[in-house]
C-alpha cells in the first residue's frame, strides 16, 4: 500500500476518534445542562461540530448516546475507585463538576433520570451499582438501607448545588463540603444496628 494512502487512512481513524470524543463531550455537557429529554440530537451534534448522521452512525441512537456517556464517566469512576472511596469521590466530582474538564456524569444523573424510560435504565444500572458497593461497607443487615440513606443524601446535595443552585451550597468550597459530609456520613458504614426492644 503506497504511504500516502496509509497516511490518509490513519487521518480518517484520528478525526474519527476526534468526532467521537466531540459528541460525548457536546452530549454530556447538554445532558448535564437540559437533561435527556431536554437535549436534542440536533443540538448536540451542533455543538460537536458535526452533522447528526454521524451521532446515529457513531452511537446508533440517543440512548447509546446516554449509556456511552453515563459508562465513561460513572461506570469506569465506579470500577477505577475502591469501595471505601466511592462516595466521597462521586461527590467532590459533583462539587467541581463546573471546573473545565470535570467529570459530569452526576449532573447528567440528576438531570435525566425518571424523564424518560430510555433514559431510566442505563441510569438505574449505574445507581443499583453504587448502593451494592456501598451496602457491603458497612457489613450490616440493613446496608442496602444505609447505602440507599447516603445516596440520597449525595443527590439532594447535587441537585440543592446544581440544578437549584442553593446559596451558600451552590458556591461553598468543595473541601469544607466534603469534610462536613463524609465525617458524617462514615457514621452509617462505623455505626452498628440496634437490637429490637
Amino acid at each position: 500500500m503506497p504511504e500516502d494512502s496509509e497516511s490518509s487512512a490513519g487521518e480518517r481513524r484520528r478525526d474519527a476518534g476526534a468526532t467521537r470524543r466531540r459528541l460525548l463531550n457536546a452530549a454530556r455537557d447538554l445532558f448535564a445542562e437540559r437533561g435527556y429529554e431536554g437535549a436534542t440530537v440536533r443540538e448536540i451534534a451542533e455543538r460537536a461540530g458535526v452533522n447528526q448522521a454521524l451521532l446515529f452512525r457513531y452511537f446508533g441512537s440517543k440512548q447509546g448516546l446516554l449509556t456511552e456517556v453515563v459508562a465513561e464517566g460513572g461506570l469506569e469512576r465506579f470500577r477505577a475507585t475502591p469501595p471505601e472511596d466511592l462516595f466521597e469521590t462521586a461527590l467532590r466530582s459533583m462539587l467541581t463538576s463546573s471546573a473545565e474538564g470535570a467529570d459530569r456524569t452526576l449532573e447528567v444523573y440528576l438531570r435525566s433520570i425518571g424523564r424518560g424510560d430510555e433514559a431510566t435504565g442505563t441510569l438505574r444500572e449505574l445507581g443499583e451499582r453504587y448502593q451494592r458497593a456501598l451496602a457491603e461497607l458497612s457489613g450490616a443487615k440493613d446496608g442496602a438501607l444505609r447505602a440507599d440513606l447516603a445516596m440520597a443524601w449525595l443527590l439532594g446535595i447535587g441537585l440543592m448545588r446544581t440544578v437549584v443552585a442553593r446559596e451558600p451550597l451552590a458556591s461553598a468550597d468543595p473541601d469544607t463540603v466534603c469534610r462536613l459530609v463524609v465525617g458524617t456520613v462514615d457514621h452509617l458504614w462505623s455505626t452498628p444496628e440496634r437490637e429490637a426492644p
